[in-house]
């Protein structure tokens, strides 16, 4: 896919080489531009040097094993033509400049087997290097199209709510792991899930794979949340050993200002009501999915309000147990006070930020993080444009204080509005 065609990009470039080729060029100077587009600068300059030394002060016999550098540096990054080509003129040079000091020939035969020598085992390597980019590439190719099926994209906006998400594996090349999240609207309202699988690599990402698809399954015929997680259960029962599970947040919105969680042994979602964060902490703990039978606990419905312009953030523990150069956790609930705000996708963006910022540039851990916004919507009963006292009302942006205006009949309403704004 894309990765596949940008690291082809990046490492054949002379596939996109057209200066002075035309349709009329013989093959010959198409051949030499592609080798000369494929030969890197840094093997010409230890060529370049070599020969300029010997012209200066005579010395470049001394310099010629010197030679032997080009073609090994150029197998690094180029393709087998151009080494040899490079390989090539080094023995061609060293040839004359062995010549030209009146060398003896058994010493400059020897010279000269090993920079060909040295040529053919860089362009044996350049071949197996440009073989196992190929290999990564598809590779990569692979592991983003199962992203794509297994962690589908999110919409920015789903049901009532703006949506964000941002997810980050370990395992950079992998681009998949253990993490997961899904957020899809029901005849039961929209409903979410953050989990986070025990273990790593592949075991990990099907267990994830299996919990999304029991939950995308189950969110739509089960009624009452906790029966989706039953389901969720049952399912990694029949499948998973004794000692896996998965810890997870399932989350629901059935009707306005209603939100319902279960919380199975995973961190407690973050609920931002203003400028407040605060933790939501489970009623009664519950143990990760694919334990209960060992702990003989249920997980408990738990349900807490959701208004207009809250916004709730699940996150995985990748997140909260990334640590800086001084062992030190990320401080989550105060980096999202630092940046939030009315769109999502900037705030999740801000965190990871920061959150890379903290870590020192890399995650040792899967991390995903989804926020949801309820926005605030304008009374339908408050007309749009101008009102009295020159007040411009857009959405829920106020442009001059609300003292500054006559009092309104309904002047409740106009302050709880202001409230919540």
């Amino acid at each position: 896919m894309s990765h596949a065609r940008q690291l082809g990009r990046d490492h054949w470039p002379f596939r996109h080489y057209k200066r002075g080729v035309g349709p009329a060029s013989s093959p010959r100077a198409r051949a030499v531009a592609h080798w000369a587009a494929a030969t890197p600068a840094l093997p010409l300059l230890i060529i370049f040097v070599v020969v300029f030394t010997d012209l200066a002060d005579g010395t470049g016999k001394i310099w010629l094993p010197l030679l032997a550098a080009a073609p090994a540096l150029a197998a690094a990054t180029s393709r087998p033509l151009g080494v040899l080509g490079v390989g090539l003129l080094a023995s061609l040079l060293g040839a004359v400049i062995g010549v030209r000091h009146g060398m003896p020939v058994s010493e400059l035969t020897v010279v000269l087997a090993a920079l060909i020598t040295v040529a053919g085992a860089g362009a044996l390597a350049s071949a197996l290097r440009g073989r196992r980019e190929r290999v990564l590439a598809a590779v990569r190719s692979v592991a983003e199209t199962a992203q794509h099926a297994l962690l589908k994209p999110v919409p920015e906006t789903v049901g009532p709510f703006q949506v964000a998400v941002h997810y980050s594996a370990a395992a950079a090349e992998a681009r998949i792991g253990g993490d997961l999240y899904a957020l899809i609207p029901t005849p039961y309202g929209v409903r979410m899930i953050v989990g986070d699988v025990r273990g790593k690599g592949l075991p990990a990402v099907g267990t994830a794979a299996l919990v999304l698809g029991v939950f995308r399954e189950a969110a739509y015929d089960e009624p009452d949340l906790l029966d989706v997680v039953c389901r969720i259960e049952r399912s990694l029962a029949r499948n998973l050993g004794h000692d896996d599970f998965v810890t997870a947040v399932v989350a629901g919105y059935p009707e306005p200002g209603r939100l319902e969680m279960v919380n199975c042994g995973h961190a407690p979602p973050l609920m931002v009501r203003g400028t407040e964060v605060v933790a939501v902490d489970p009623v009664r703990p519950a143990p990760p999915i694919g334990l209960r039978a060992l702990s003989g606990e249920s997980p408990s419905l738990q349900v807490v309000p959701f208004g207009e312009g809250e916004q709730l953030l699940l996150y995985t523990d990748g997140v909260t147990e990334a640590r800086d150069a001084g062992r030190a956790f990320y401080p989550l609930a105060d980096g999202l006070s630092r940046h939030l705000c009315d769109d999502p996708a900037r705030t999740l963006a801000a965190l990871h930020e920061e959150l890379l910022d903290h870590v020192g540039g890399r995650l040792h851990d899967d991390a995903a993080l989804l926020l949801v916004r309820k926005p605030v919507v304008a009374d339908p009963a408050v007309p749009a444009g101008p009102v009295p006292g020159g007040l411009a009302l857009t959405g829920t942006c106020v442009v001059r204080p609300l003292t500054d205006l006559p009092e309104p009949a309904g002047g409740d309403a106009l302050d709880d509005r202001e409230g919540a704004a």
